[in-house]
């Protein structure tokens, strides 16, 4: 099939402009015949659009852009971190891939308490005993080895290359490394040395090399996941740690080994969800809030209506009780996934959702009827055969814990924070875990990450995902109903304002222009409590089909991207 001809692509794009003008303030969602990606850096979309035109398939794509983003957005992207992969085949069979990292071999569950039983301010966040097991190098070959078709040079030639020499930062990228200005100035002599500018900020236009993670890549690219896992990689690593009073071990490194799983699924109003598993929070917490709100007409209470909110609010209330209290490693505990996921137990919990009353957070605990018994980045991929795969990836906080394997170029992760590092004590993201999550000896910590496809008839209609640590679940969540339930675009979805109801703290931060100020005035009314939004999330999402759900193709494109614009960063591109 030909390709069409800028002016009729241009033409297209303004029709569906003024189209969808007379509904939303949203920009078209971008389109393309053949595929497309979506990711939070521009580089690193552009990458995997590259594999895709190729021949690669959507697995290809998305190590590539695994690979680029740990070189082009170091703040999230990663060598030195986890995450975990959601994949939809074109023939229906579906997989989850989890590579996140583990608490080391020496943790114990009150290494962050002294000798009273109080948390150490930072030793969680910052410095090298906040540092787990990375995984995502394993997670990588992993999955390319048994789910693409391309070989390591191919899929890793950009990363070596932006590596090597370099890339020119434009202002997200500078915005985000201004963050890390003191903890780099600190380090003058790793971070500092790569990240500072001759001991200052970058600026907008200067350029950005990375020889040590060059090497480190090429490394990797002659030896696999051995090439960071053993050999100098591993050595340079382990020093570094316990240099810093950090605790990994050769031995950890040694051992370390992703996982394959079967996804978490549900249904909701004839689409079928298909989410992250255990460790991941995600996929439990979204389909537990789906199946609770199913139960309320929300398209004919109206977007961001009071009563709407109202259910919704409470409906994440619950879920996140649920998720803080009974989750955590597979390998350690046993995840009530069945019982969370019943639509029995969704009807029980809207049996006590008062629609004028909001819950109090205090008394929606374990125990009590009917509860008996999560920085980071993320990009949604679809192939030309209708291969789907959404991917997030984290290193927790920005930068992780903001220290480096010396000599590697690799910025590790403070993912141990991501344990109950205490019960009853709030996480970076305030949330409030309880001992299902507590540290051991090779355990994951639970998180949020949600990568999600959402299929109909078995195919997939629609690849979603965000970082922004406990706000993931949230929204993602939010997108998916906006698209289902009202009836928006990709690009409305993802840019519709958003809220945040997490169980503890009380209140449900909302977006700028969330709530009109008569709304407000009702929801408080019944008792809810607001506060400011937190730190803007970044939804990569695709369509398949049309640019909504029982909405027409737009010419001949299939698939239709949403960046997020709330970071300023960022790119959905197809061929």
């Amino acid at each position: 099939m030909k390709t069409p001809s800028v002016a009729r692509v241009v033409g297209l794009v303004a029709f569906a402009f003024v189209q969808a003008a007379s509904q939303a303030a949203s920009l078209a969602p971008v389109m393309a015949q053949n595929g497309m990606v979506v990711s939070a850096q521009q580089l690193a979309t552009k990458a995997g659009v590259d594999i895709l035109k190729r021949g690669g398939n959507a697995v290809d794509a998305a190590v590539a852009v695994a690979w680029t983003l740990a070189v082009v957005m170091p703040e999230a992207g990663n060598l030195g971190g986890g995450g975990f992969m959601t994949v939809q085949f074109a023939d229906g069979r579906k997989t989850f891939l989890d590579f996140r990292e583990k608490a080391p071999l020496a943790a114990t569950a009150n290494m962050y308490l002294d000798d009273k039983g109080n948390v150490v301010p930072r030793l969680s966040t910052h410095g090298y005993l906040a540092v787990g097991v990375p995984g995502t190098v394993a997670g990588m070959e992993y999955a390319r080895k048994k789910y693409g078709t391309m070989d390591r040079g191919m899929v890793m030639a950009a990363a070596i290359n932006y590596a090597q020499n370099g890339y020119v930062l434009e202002q997200g990228n500078v915005d985000v490394l201004h963050e890390a200005t003191a903890d780099f100035q600190q380090d003058a002599a790793h971070a500092g040395a790569i990240f500072l500018h001759h001991g200052q900020p970058y600026q907008t236009g200067d350029k950005l090399v990375q020889k040590d993670l060059a090497r480190t890549l090429r490394e990797i690219r002659s030896k696999g996941a051995a090439g960071f896992y053993k050999g100098w990689v591993a050595n340079a690593l382990v020093r570094s740690v316990q240099g810093g009073g950090g605790i990994i071990s050769l031995a950890d490194l040694d051992q370390y080994q992703p996982r394959e799983m079967p996804p978490v699924e549900c249904d909701y109003r004839g689409y079928h969800v298909v989410s992250a598993a255990p460790p991941s929070s995600g996929g439990i917490t979204l389909c537990e809030i789906l199946n609770i709100v199913e139960g309320y007409p929300l398209k004919d209470l109206g977007f961001h209506s009071a009563q709407a909110m109202q259910y919704q609010i409470e409906a994440m209330r619950h879920a996140y009780m649920d998720r803080n209290s009974y989750l955590g490693d597979p390998a350690f505990v046993n995840n009530p996934v069945t019982h969370l996921l019943d639509k029995n137990y969704a009807a029980a919990i809207r049996g006590v959702i008062d629609p004028h009353k909001a819950g109090v957070s205090a008394d929606i605990k374990p125990g009590v009827a009917p509860h008996e018994g999560s920085n980071t980045t993320h990009y949604s991929i679809v192939d030309k055969w209708g291969n789907a795969v959404s991917t997030t990836v984290t290193l927790n906080d920005w930068f992780g814990a903001r220290v480096m394997a010396n000599g590697t170029g690799v910025l590790l992760n403070d993912e141990m924070d991501d344990f109950t590092i205490k019960p009853g004590v709030p996480n970076m993201y305030g949330l409030v875990q309880g001992e299902a999550n507590s540290i051991a000896p090779g355990k994951r910590p639970l998180s949020s990450m949600s990568p999600t496809i959402v299929t109909k008839d078995g195919k997939p209609v629609m690849v979603v995902g965000t970082p922004g640590g406990s706000r993931i679940i949230t929204a993602t969540l939010e997108t998916i109903i906006n698209v289902i339930d009202y009836g928006m675009n990709i690009q409305e979805a993802v840019d519709a304002p958003r809220f945040h109801q997490q169980w503890l703290p009380e209140a449900t931060n909302i977006e700028r222009f969330a709530l009109s100020a008569d709304t407000q005035q009702i929801l408080e009314g019944w008792g809810q409590k607001f506060a400011s939004p937190q730190p803007a999330n970044h939804i990569a999402a695709i369509l398949i089909g049309a640019p909504m759900l029982d909405g027409k193709p737009v010419g001949s494109n299939r698939f239709y991207g949403a960046n997020d614009p709330r970071r300023h960063t960022g790119l959905a591109l197809g061929y």
